[in-house]
C-alpha cells in the first residue's frame, strides 16, 4: 500500500492501477473474512482507508484540472 506522500507523486495511470489493486485486495480480504481465514480483521479497515485516500487524490486532481481550464 502506498502512503499519502507517495500517492501525491504518482501520475494518474499509476493511481488508477493502485486503486484497482487495492479494490482487489479488499475483495480478497472480505472473502477470507467470510470464510473465517482472516486472522487480523484490521487489514480490511486499512485497505478501505487506502482506497479512500486514492479516490481523494484522484478527485483533487480532477478539480485542479477543471479549475485550470476555466
Amino acid at each position: 500500500m502506498a502512503r499519502k506522500h507517495k500517492l501525491d507523486q504518482m501520475d494518474m495511470t499509476e493511481l488508477v492501477e493502485e486503486l484497482r489493486e487495492s479494490k482487489h485486495e479488499a475483495l480478497n480480504l472480505r472473502f477470507r473474512n467470510a470464510t473465517g481465514q482472516l486472522e487480523n480483521t484490521a487489514e480490511i479497515t486499512k485497505v478501505r482507508r487506502q482506497i479512500a485516500r486514492i479516490n481523494t487524490v484522484i478527485r483533487q486532481r480532477e478539480i485542479a484540472a477543471a479549475e485550470a481550464e476555466g
